[in-house]
């Protein structure tokens, strides 16, 4: 039986749809249908022309600005926070300087009619995502005839940097996500210089193998750990270099670490759901327990990871085999998806019910699709920012292993899409019962172990504020809750060290987030020890480390990092 959303369900409006929603959506229709025509802009339009006055006098303070800066006396600047302008050039340079303040200028009177249209909050969102990448598209940083940086790089490498640009932008154009590359195809290698903490799989089958890690440690905490990986990316975001690793930092904590890697499905598999998913941890898990002999197992899971290891404890608190788990941390996991945002603006039945076809059709949601919406979360950051490095500069971008890992994408079955959606789109999780798996009915407050969730402050996939209220939707009194200084993917690769990082931690309550903010006890550095000392205080004695992985009944097999982290 696959895991679908129960039916009726109140959805109380469109309010209930959220990010999750619009991720899904635009991977299998496009970004692009955004920034179409629509109902929005002839409202925008027709509510601007019944305040001629007030359009008038937009126009007349944008005119008498522009006069203003011509003639050199607007002291309009861009922030000292935007990156775009940072080239002394554009504040040197007079006439840089005036095509800057003019941009400002434009945008901020753009901003002002979206504002003065006093549109419905639907329409409103809908016309401010258009008005808001067009201004970011516009920015003069962005123009290779003017740009300070791209000249420079002109006459620094004698026009070759030119000749490099249109190379990299006709091979990133060429193929999906199509969007700038934020590094290099060759700049790591998974197994070498990625995903090399020392370990072997002891489980594999058609969906997933099951890696454990090597101690290094003499003794080992007597229950042992187990990763849950989003369901939509590669698993090694837990394992990259060294020194970045999550798994490293807790097998020297003495921690007993398994991790599952999901296989990268084909059209196939499509039929693969949440109910699949969860068959695979419950598997997983068995093995772990086997292994390690041990009856109790801690969960951590990340992202998507997270939605599917808490509906499948919630299955079995139902079935009464929830002291199987010890223990579950949430890291960056959106279960109560009320948001009254850019995706209930955008998404309605129709077009959800498009989506999922599409997916349908091919049997798979294209991972690359994902990477490019994704992308056009933050286009200033992540696909303008590019632009100007591999197109006008002509330059490689800087090897980063977390944008490696962002890069290595994967697919997602049609099946898993429509399930997540459903869900998504209803905010099932929230209501007790509304959704099924392995057909026991869903209800989050049956989980009563202790907890621990893991949010970033600057997300902007999964806001904090909707991890905290996802914790709350827990029946147990033990939830910690912990707002690192971070975003989405930084606050999981979060290793000790950094003397910038910060996090705020404290008991989850019934508090509204900013209320708890205010309370909560800020402490320097990273999570994880923060985490490894309240796993060590609920994992039981201190045992002899194990002088061989897996077991009589379970071998290891290949050395980690497995096969399926391969598949492409």
């Amino acid at each position: 039986m696959t895991a679908r959303a129960a039916a009726p369900v109140d959805t109380a409006g469109d309010e209930l749809a959220a990010p999750l929603d619009l991720v899904l959506t635009d991977a299998a229709l496009g970004t692009a249908r955004r920034l179409r025509p629509n109902t929005s802009w002839l409202r925008a339009a027709s509510a601007l022309a019944a305040r001629p006055r007030l359009v008038a006098r937009r126009s007349v303070d944008l005119v008498g600005e522009v006069f203003q800066v011509a003639a050199g006396t607007s002291e309009r600047a861009p922030s000292r926070r935007d990156r775009r302008f940072v080239d002394p050039a554009w504040s040197e340079n007079p006439l840089l300087r005036r095509i800057v303040q003019v941009y400002l200028a434009a945008a901020e009177t753009a901003d002002l009619l979206v504002r003065d249209a006093a549109l419905e909050w639907r329409d409103e969102t809908r016309l401010r995502f258009l008005v808001d990448n067009l201004v970011e598209a516009a920015a003069p940083s962005n123009n290779p005839l003017i740009s300070p940086l791209g000249w420079k790089a002109i006459i620094d490498t004698g026009g070759l940097s030119v000749l490099a640009g249109v190379s990299h932008f006709a091979r990133d154009m060429a193929k999906a996500p199509r969007v700038p590359s934020m590094v290099e195809p060759d700049a790591f290698r998974v197994g070498e210089t990625l995903a090399v903490t020392p370990g072997a799989v002891v489980l594999r089958t058609e969906v997933f193998e099951l890696i454990q890690y090597a101690p290094q440690t003499e003794t080992v905490h007597e229950l042992p750990l187990l990763l849950v990986p989003p369901v939509i990316n590669k698993y090694y975001v837990v394992d990259l270099a060294p020194g970045r690793s999550m798994v490293e930092h807790f097998v020297q904590q003495g921690q007993r670490v398994f991790a599952i890697s999901w296989r990268n499905p084909e059209a196939r598999h499509a039929g693969w759901g949440l109910d699949t998913y969860a068959d695979a941890v419950l598997q997983a898990l068995d093995a772990v327990e086997q292994i390690s002999n041990s009856a109790r197992t801690h969960l951590l899971a990340t992202c998507s990871g997270g939605m599917l290891a808490s509906m499948t404890l919630a299955h079995l608190a139902e079935v009464g085999q929830q002291d199987r788990i010890a223990g579950l941390a949430l890291a960056v996991t959106v279960l109560d998806e009320t948001q009254a945002g850019l995706a209930a603006a955008v998404i309605d039945e129709r077009t959800a019910a498009t989506a999922v076809a599409a997916s349908a059709t091919r049997g798979y949601l294209d991972g690359r699709t994902l990477a490019e919406v994704f992308a056009w979360l933050r286009p200033n950051d992540l696909i303008w920012n590019y632009w100007v490095n591999n197109y006008v500069q002509g330059r490689k971008p800087a090897a980063f292993d977390v944008l490696f890992w962002n890069a290595d994408t994967t697919r997602m079955t049609a099946a898993l899409h429509r399930d997540l959606f459903d869900i998504g789109l209803t905010n099932a999780l929230t209501k007790p019962g509304a959704v099924t798996l392995r057909g026991t009915p869903v209800d989050l407050a049956t989980v009563t172990v202790p907890s621990y969730v893991i949010a970033g402050i600057t997300d902007h996939i999964c806001p904090w504020q909707a991890c905290y209220r996802s914790g709350q939707l827990f029946g147990g009194e033990d939830v910690t809750f912990v707002l690192s200084s971070s975003g989405h993917i930084a606050s999981m690769v979060n290793p000790p060290g950094n003397p910038k990082a910060t996090f705020h931690v404290g008991r989850l309550s019934s508090d509204e987030p900013d209320q708890w903010l205010r309370a909560a006890t800020l402490e320097q550095d990273s999570w994880w020890p923060h985490y490894s000392a309240w796993l060590a205080e609920r994992s039981g004695p201190d045992r002899p480390a194990p002088d061989q992985l897996g077991s009589v009944q379970l071998p290891a097999m290949d050395a980690a990092p497995g096969a399926y982290v391969f598949d492409r």
